[in-house]
């Protein structure tokens, strides 16, 4: 209970008696930190409506954490829908919304949607509506009769049909009826405002397009094997939502994002990889620019502003929800006011990169005219003091002079309370008037040792309100003067500046769209510093792209993960296409660096397929379409499979069905999990496949220990095909590898060296090599001499115990059975 009043003796005020206001300096950042909850997220959802007809797919889909519906224009599929598929990857829905009227095709995919093993990612809800929900006629008016902040009110019927006609497609019928289809579920299932008044509509703070064209086919076990993301147990499980924290992978090594943002968009480039070679190259000519040593102070300035662009969709959210916090115009105002000085930093720089100029002229003054707004009238001092919006002064001669007299009322009470102390009964020693919000003005004075009833508190020419703490409450006819005169101030105070706020909200909110443009080329900027810093830290060079080149050159790699953290790193370059062969065999011992090799192959294509520099001498990367792997085995006893089995059907199957002449298809020791013979039989088999396709066979990088593969030979010979070995070095019993890639064929596994660094014992390392030289001689397995001789003590022993305990003198004894069941096969044995 706040409350301000005064004694007849002296002053008592209360918290609720007044705040001094205090002016913020502008154009200076926000004094001190906006709390803890200043960039907390909230569990992100995504709600996908599709759409399937006539061979194209139609989507839309609503994500909670920007408050933006995204849609994609109408895309062809095949009947499989593998792009709904790769959707469904990506954006991983809470929900999926579709017509009750669908094909055999839709119906049976989201039959499968549905009845997959709960996991991660969980499955989705599959919800259907039904089929006149999305009529094209219905889903349109939806559309344009519904409530945006980020379209003026001021906007005529007509102006607001062209505004959003220059945004949304409306001659992709399928996206449109999907667009309506989302806004009826939305609608329906009150989407992040289930708890809010009816009248309340769901918050849509922006409209935006996505396409998956030009798009590198990358899948989970691929994205798992080259560690491009790695998700490990965080130690403190209460710090982070997901419990998870990202590991050693190539997108912790290249993470220096400093906003959120930023590092979201990273990830959704990372998987997102792309031939777009304009939107490639102009990726590069950013990290190509920052590398410059003149441009470093820039690129730390501009990071350092970029650390101050925080969560606005979130703010905007709230702030249309009415929702909004006192740090939340402290994040918001600190976040224009560094976009503002990004926007003058990049008129600065070359205009010549899209990325600058898009900086300097899309951030307009309407972020000066917010960070105006804010600055002159919310005053942060006073709103964190009192944990509630208030406004500086000389911004409503109204409210200043309710807060004038607020900060006047305990001295003035003081005077009125002594006058009232002497109209009472000479027993009171003490009185004050205090003053209690929605309450108004009241007498308070000690209760008395005789009033013990009810009955005790009445007192002539007062009305008894309450009593509290020993004190009782009385209204006089001067504080009913007072509740006249005064009125009730705090909650005056506090109802205009409360509206005063929504004003203000609602001149942010017109320019939802400028913030929204902040946000999405702040994050692209911080996501080519973050590329760049890591590129200067670790000497990356730019990759070239050639569409005619099909396959990759790469001189003197190096894989990004691994020389972290080896002392040294041997570089090796590889070149696939055209006059080098389609189909590298590489052999060599275990332990001798193939894997790492296949694994470089496939990280520095991956990254020069996200527009960032590579860990090479030079790179170029020709027109690759798709990136498939056969390298780790994930093994799942949930799954019921094998090793082997999944091994074809997981990861082979997908690049044997799938890989085309643009494909990049790395393997390594496929066919191990099962006989060697039929794992041999097998991967020739496959190999043979694609030799058998000519110039269109896909480029291949193979790792394997079958040396029979070359040495009988199983596969054609033909300039499709190049063998490479690791190179190594016998040093007497020792074996010293070079981790050097070089042309031929491995002459031996090395085996027993691979084994005496493991430390077997050295008599299973001689018998192994012993029992390997007779199969590869054709010779038939002897056993151990020791072991054998061994084995006849132990038959004689037994032989002569059977003996010993026969009883010559048993007349039921027959010596003919006991020497032809007993001791003939011991014999047999023993010989």
């Amino acid at each position: 209970m706040a409350s301000a009043g005064a004694t007849a003796g002296g002053m008592r005020q209360g918290p609720g008696a007044g705040a001094a206001a205090a002016s913020f300096p502008s154009p200076a950042p926000a004094p001190g930190p906006a709390g803890p909850e200043d960039d907390a997220e909230e569990p992100a959802e995504t709600h996908l409506c599709v759409l399937w007809g006539a061979g194209c797919l139609g989507m839309a889909y609503y994500d909670t954490s920007d408050a933006a519906i995204h849609f994609m224009p109408d895309a062809p599929d095949l009947e499989s829908l593998q792009l709904l598929q790769r959707v469904l990857d990506e954006i991983n829905p809470r929900s999926v919304v579709t017509s009750a009227k669908q094909d055999e095709n839709m119906t049976r995919f989201l039959g499968k949607l549905a009845s997959q093993e709960h996991g991660e990612p969980k499955r989705p809800e599959i919800i259907f509506l039904p089929s006149v929900d999305f009529g094209l006629e219905i889903s349109k008016q939806r559309l344009l009769s519904g409530s945006y902040s980020f379209i003026p009110d001021s906007m005529t019927t007509t102006e607001k049909i062209l505004f959003l006609s220059s945004i949304i497609p409306f001659d992709c019928l399928l996206m449109v009826r999907a667009l309506g289809g989302l806004l009826k579920f939305l609608g329906r299932r009150r989407i992040g405002v289930e708890l809010e008044d009816y009248n309340v509509s769901v918050p849509i703070l922006g409209f935006k397009k996505f396409v998956l064209t030009h798009l590198v086919s990358i899948d989970q076990d691929t994205y798992s094997v080259l560690q491009i993301f790695k998700s490990e147990a965080h130690p403190s499980v209460y710090k982070v939502a997901s419990g998870l924290k990202e590991g050693l992978s190539l997108f912790g090594i290249l993470n220096r994002c400093r906003c959120k943002w930023g590092e979201k968009l990273l990830r959704l480039w990372f998987t997102r990889p792309t031939h777009d070679l304009g939107e490639l190259n102009s990726r590069l000519d950013v990290i190509q620019f920052f590398l410059l040593p003149q441009n470093l102070d820039m690129a730390q300035m501009l990071h350092r502003l970029l650390g101050h662009i925080k969560n606005v969709p979130l703010i905007l959210k709230r702030m249309k929800l009415s929702h909004t916090k006192v740090s939340d115009w402290q994040v918001l105002y600190k976040t224009v006011y560094s976009a503002l000085g990004l926007r003058d930093a990049c008129r600065s720089l070359p205009q010549a990169i899209q990325l600058f100029r898009d900086i300097a002229q899309e951030f307009s003054d309407d972020l000066h005219h917010i960070a105006s707004l804010i600055g002159k009238v919310v005053d942060f001092e006073g709103s964190l003091a009192a944990n509630r919006f208030t406004v500086l002064p000389n911004i409503d001669p109204e409210i200043d002079e309710k807060k004038r007299r607020l900060v006047g009322l305990p001295g003035f009470l003081t005077e009125v309370a002594r006058k009232e102390l002497e109209n009472l009964d000479c027993r009171i020693p003490s009185c004050s008037v205090i003053y209690i919000p929605l309450i108004g003005f009241l007498l308070s004075i000690p209760r008395l040792p005789s009033m013990v009833e009810a009955s005790d508190f009445e007192i002539e020419g007062l009305d008894f309100m309450f009593l509290s703490e020993e004190k009782l409450h009385y209204r006089s006819a001067r504080t009913k003067e007072l509740d006249a005169l005064l009125g009730d101030l705090h909650c005056d105070i506090r109802d205009q500046e409360t509206l005063l706020m929504h004003q203000l909200q609602c001149q942010v909110l017109a320019r939802a769209a400028v913030l929204t443009r902040v946000l999405d080329l702040a994050s692209r900027l911080d996501v080519l510093l973050a590329l760049s810093s890591a590129a200067r830290d670790y000497g990356y060079s730019r990759p070239r792209y050639s569409p005619r080149l099909l396959g990759v050159r790469i001189q003197n790699g190096r894989h990004p993960l691994m020389e972290l953290c080896a002392r040294t790193f041997v570089p090796n370059s590889a070149e696939c296409g055209g006059d080098k062969g389609r189909v590298k065999v590489i052999t060599g011992p275990n332990s001798s660096g193939k894997s790492i090799y296949l694994k470089q192959v496939g990280l520095i294509t991956f990254m020069a397929l996200v527009g960032s520099f590579v860990p090479a001498e030079e790179a170029e990367i020709g027109a690759v379409d798709a990136i498939f792997t056969r390298i780790h085995s994930c093994e799942s006893i949930s799954l019921g499979l094998s090793t082997f089995m999944i091994d074809l059907n997981q990861q082979v199957a997908k690049a044997v069905n799938n890989a085309t002449e643009r494909s990049l298809v790395l393997i390594d020791e496929f066919g191990k999990g099962t006989n060697t013979v039929d794992g041999l039989a097998l991967l020739a088999a496959v190999l043979r496949h694609w030799l058998a396709l000519g110039p269109t066979c896909p480029h291949i990088f193979v790792a394997t220990n079958f040396l029979s593969l070359v040495q009988l030979p199983l596969l054609p010979q033909g300039p499709l095909v190049q063998y490479l070995s690791m190179e190594t070095c016998e040093d007497g019993n020792d074996l010293v590898f070079f981790y050097r890639v070089c042309e031929g064929v491995a002459k031996a596994s090395h085996a027993s060296h691979t084994a005496a660094q493991a430390r077997l014992p050295d008599k299973l390392i001689a018998r192994g090599k012993e029992v390997s030289d007779w199969i590869r001689s054709g010779k038939p397995i002897k056993p151990l001499r020791e072991l054998l001789k061994e084995k006849q003590m132990e038959n004689c022993q037994a032989l002569v115990d059977k003996f010993l305990k026969l009883d010559l003198e048993d007349p039921n004894l027959d010596l003919d059975t006991f020497m032809s069941q007993e001791v003939l096969p011991a014999a047999a044995t023993i010989l």
